[in-house]
């Protein structure tokens, strides 16, 4: 699933002046021929039902495209549902995307009802006022649309930032804390090679790495670090818990002897996973700028066997 094509949402201005600047070339371009015959009045109804069939068009289509855009939530796997009501108002987003649909049927009803009035006016005055008319409703019906507009916008910059994850495919996450070796020990299993740079929280988002074993694709999930506040997760955070609670089948957990963070934190945080239930697998990083007596005495006090770079095990 990848969310990176949602387009930008404009706000009602926007649309609005796009459809009647669309409409006036348009009607200036009829006017600028010569084939146009009939009476003044016939003409005139000829161009006036063309600038509303312009904008009913324009509008239509704006608002068709923003909806289509935007995938049926309930149709979506369960990760990225839970990821849309935990990260995004989802009440909100389903509330302004029927908005925007509700915007569009009045638009085609205005506009039904203005081009027959338009085709039936018998008076050349009259038919200026009933286009001023439609104008006026159409620009009333996408005002109130703005706020709705506002808030879908706000859901695709949330949204256009989720990890494209394949859902039907073994998975395997790696947890642990900030800066602990994960997105190094992706590298060292898939190629995969992201930025990684010597501070906290330098995985942003998740990185996704793949290798091919006995002809099966392996998805292999960096997920970012959680600082053991599960119940004050920012949004990061909660990409990270949906996806070892929801797609990852085994979770290697990382553990950083160096302690840039206190070894009780880390392994507080291995339990919590561990209660998720899954195959948890501890991997030991950077033993190779450790004492080994201070691994030995690690795996003995906790009573963990972990894995310490024989990467072919955790598979």
């Amino acid at each position: 699933m990848n969310f990176q094509g949602l387009k930008k949402i404009e706000d009602d201005r926007f649309y609005i002046d796009l459809a009647f600047r669309r409409a006036n070339e348009r009607a200036s371009d009829v006017r600028g021929t010569k084939k146009m015959k009939g009476t003044r009045l016939e003409k005139s109804k000829r161009i006036e039902v063309m600038r509303i069939d312009v904008i009913k068009d324009v509008l239509s289509e704006r608002l068709i495209g923003i909806l289509k855009s935007f995938p049926d939530i309930e149709s979506l796997p369960e990760f990225y549902k839970e990821l849309i009501k935990c990260t995004v108002d989802y009440a909100s987003l389903k509330k302004s995307l029927g908005a925007l649909n509700w915007a569009r049927k009045k638009v085609l009803e205005m506009h039904k009802k203005y081009s027959a009035k338009i085709r039936k006016c018998m008076e050349l005055s009259k038919i200026n006022t009933f286009r001023r008319e439609f104008y006026g409703r159409v620009s009333s019906v996408l005002s109130q649309i703005k706020t709705n507009l506002k808030t879908i916008e706000n859901a695709r910059k949330s949204m256009k930032n989720y990890p494209a994850i394949k859902t039907g495919v073994t998975t395997i996450a790696i947890a642990g804390f900030p800066n602990v070796g994960k997105t190094t020990l992706l590298f060292k299993l898939t190629g995969s090679k992201p930025d990684i740079q010597p501070y906290a929280f330098t995985t942003k988002g998740i990185n996704v790495g793949y290798i091919k074993k006995a002809g099966k694709k392996i998805q292999f999930l960096d997920t970012p670090g959680t600082l053991d506040r599960f119940e004050k997760m920012n949004n990061i955070e909660k990409v990270a818990f949906l996806a070892l609670k929801m797609l990852a089948e085994k979770i290697i957990y990382v553990f950083d002897l160096t302690e840039p963070y206190p070894l009780e934190d880390q392994i507080r945080l291995f339990n919590k996973i561990k209660a998720m239930k899954k195959n948890v697998i501890p991997y030991l990083s950077k033993t190779d700028i450790i004492d080994k007596k201070i691994i030995e005495e690690f795996l003995k006090k906790y009573k963990i066997k972990a894995i310490k770079g024989q990467l072919q095990n955790i598979l």
